[in-house]
């Protein structure tokens, strides 16, 4: 397990155990790869992601997940693994949410992407993620760099 602060300075604790915080987290998070690129999508407020959301009612978390993954790039899941949960103490409620990975086999244009503006393809990460305003403050804690270190990939 990982102890650490997010953005918000809230305390959140990581684990790669089988949900270790819930059995019906109410959000997830995927991290995406299409065609050995990161898939990421740009959130209209919060910048780029990767995408994720709230679980709907009679969904599981994977299928949220799934959900999610086309409703905000149009991304079709050709595999998808469970990586981690984590528990974040905020300062107005707790949040607990599931990790992802995703390998994606094909994206399909929509009409609309939601809250996003679809997808965005990136050959890297940058390295300096946590100093650039254009992403959003989900790529800028511990849950990305713990993850992928976890998955044995780089940014």
């Amino acid at each position: 397990m990982y102890t650490f602060k997010d953005y918000y300075h809230n305390e959140v604790k990581l684990s790669f155990a089988d949900q270790p915080y819930s059995n019906s987290p109410l959000h997830v998070w995927v991290i995406c790869v299409y065609k050995d690129k990161w898939l990421l999508t740009k959130h209209k407020e919060r910048g780029l992601e990767f995408p994720g959301g709230k679980v709907e009612r009679g969904e599981s978390a994977k299928e949220a997940a799934i959900r999610e993954i086309k409703e905000e790039t149009g991304g079709i899941v050709e595999k998808i693994s469970y990586v981690g949960q984590y528990f974040v103490s905020g300062k107005f409620e707790n949040v607990i949410k599931n990790v992802y990975f995703a390998t994606i086999c094909s994206l399909e244009k929509q009409k609309t992407y939601y809250e996003t503006c679809g997808p965005v393809l990136l050959e890297r990460i940058p390295v300096d993620v946590k100093q650039r305003e254009e992403y959003s403050f989900m790529m800028k804690d511990g849950v990305l760099t713990y993850c992928l270190s976890h998955l044995n990939l780089q940014l």
